[in-house]
């Protein structure tokens, strides 16, 4: 097979599994997202002090921190279909639980917590998913596509949890994630497949832990944590900072925070398919982290000032502050290999959800205290931070290549001169093929 052949060979199979995966972690997105879109309502109508609905929207997030790990490992040992199917189907019945109490607090926050526990299960198994079905020279372009799930099911939230928040309270507002998640569950026991893999027989490929003798995952997970300030800074508090600072109506805020969204979710599409132009995830991730610096400093210059601007310069930095996870998600995936993908995504999720966690009554507190300017600058500083530790490009190569090397040792050569997971090109032993090439 020459490379020519090879760079065309992707399943039309991929593109459903990629669909299922996006639509299953978009269902989960709305309902961790739905209760930040609560605040307005818990806040302004109900009284509750920011930093204490701060807190209730990091409850699902909390959860994910708490499983995503456990998730991850369960897919790299049976598979992704179940681990989505399973996930899915009890954030379903969470959500309708947390429906049913919340009238009290700490009862809707603890179910909360367990869906965010179940919806850890997508995070963590469809990005493998992806990897598994997809050559490198296609995975940005996946990942990115991937990686939309999150800011589409933000948009979804937005645009539809005020609207229903403020026509049947917080348990209508609950019930659209309930009939999301539950049809998803149902779709992907149909029809979604597990990507065929190298067996476990090298112990090389198996056995090997990306993370010892290497800072390498450790510096991107550092990045990704870091990022995930700007990020969930503007998504938990965008909607209340547009109606309380800016007098816009609670719907056409949920439009504004669901269209920059949206245009985010673009975004991340395409530096998916800038990083497979460079041939480089950690390239362009530098780049987005520059400009995240740059856009929250741009956008606490204008609050600051009151200026209208602000509003547009949100759209911009809400786009700009979700680029970078589909570009960190697949380096990592490409730099642990497919016997560590599940787990090293896990972690990647459990440290940005960690964050987001924090962000949520942490920010809150600092608004509350010092203004949103302020808030805004701080998530600035966070991202700055965050550049000087983006690996250089050639360390994910040389990682890529003792991958390589390693399960040559291990397993030397077999039919037709290759090794599983190793194409006739050159490329890194630890590359999940697509089916069709296996």
């Amino acid at each position: 097979m020459n490379q020519s052949t090879a760079r065309e060979s992707v399943p039309g199979a991929a593109w459903l599994m990629l669909a299922l995966g996006v639509l299953a972690q978009a269902a989960g997105t709305v309902l961790v997202s739905t209760p930040a879109f609560l605040i307005p309502l818990l806040h302004t109508e109900r009284g509750l002090p920011l930093a204490a609905a701060g807190l209730i929207a990091a409850a699902p997030t909390f959860g994910m921190v708490l499983t995503l790990v456990a998730w991850g490992a369960l897919a790299d040992r049976i598979g992704e279909r179940w681990v989505i199917t399973s996930g899915t189907a009890i954030a379903a019945v969470a959500a309708l639980a947390a429906s049913q109490v919340a009238g009290s607090y700490i009862a809707l926050g603890l179910w909360l917590v367990v869906a965010g526990m179940a919806t850890a299960s997508a995070n963590a198994a469809s990005g493998r998913l992806v990897v598994g079905w997809f050559p490198k020279h296609r995975r940005g372009l996946a990942m990115g596509i991937r990686q939309m799930s999150q800011p589409l099911g933000v948009a979804v939230a937005a645009v539809t949890i005020p609207g229903l928040a403020s026509a049947g309270g917080i348990g209508a507002a609950l019930m659209a994630s309930v009939l999301a998640c539950g049809l998803l569950a149902v779709a992907c026991a149909i029809f979604l497949r597990d990507p065929k893999r190298p067996a476990r027989s090298t112990s090389a490929v198996t056995g090997h832990n990306p993370y010892v003798g290497s800072s390498l995952l450790w510096r991107i997970h550092a990045v990704s944590v870091l990022l995930v300030v700007p990020q969930f800074t503007l998504s938990t508090f965008g909607l209340v900072w547009l109606i309380t600072d800016h007098g816009l109506p609670a719907t056409l805020a949920g439009l504004v925070i669901g269209v920059s969204q949206f245009v985010g979710a673009l975004g991340r599409i395409g530096v998916g398919i800038l990083s497979d132009r460079v041939g480089s995830r950690l390239r362009p991730l530098r780049w987005v982290s520059l400009a995240a610096v740059g856009a929250m400093g741009v956008l606490a210059l204008f609050d600051w000032l009151d200026s209208p601007v602000a509003v547009v310069v949100l759209v911009i930095a809400t786009t700009i502050s979700v680029a970078d996870n589909g570009l960190a998600f697949t380096a990592v995936a490409e730099i642990a290999g497919p016997r560590w993908s599940g787990r090293a995504m896990g972690a990647q999720n459990t440290g940005q959800f960690i964050g987001a966690a924090a962000v949520g009554p942490v920010a809150g507190a600092l608004i509350g205290i010092a203004g949103y300017p302020v808030t805004f600058l701080v998530a600035a500083l966070s991202a700055l931070v965050a550049v000087p530790l983006v690996p250089h490009p050639s360390a994910q190569t040389a990682a890529e290549s003792r991958h390589e090397s390693g399960a040559h040792d291990a397993a030397g050569p077999v039919a037709g001169g290759m090794l599983p997971g190793v194409m006739p090109t050159g490329k890194p032993a630890d590359e999940p093929r697509s089916p069709e090439r296996r």
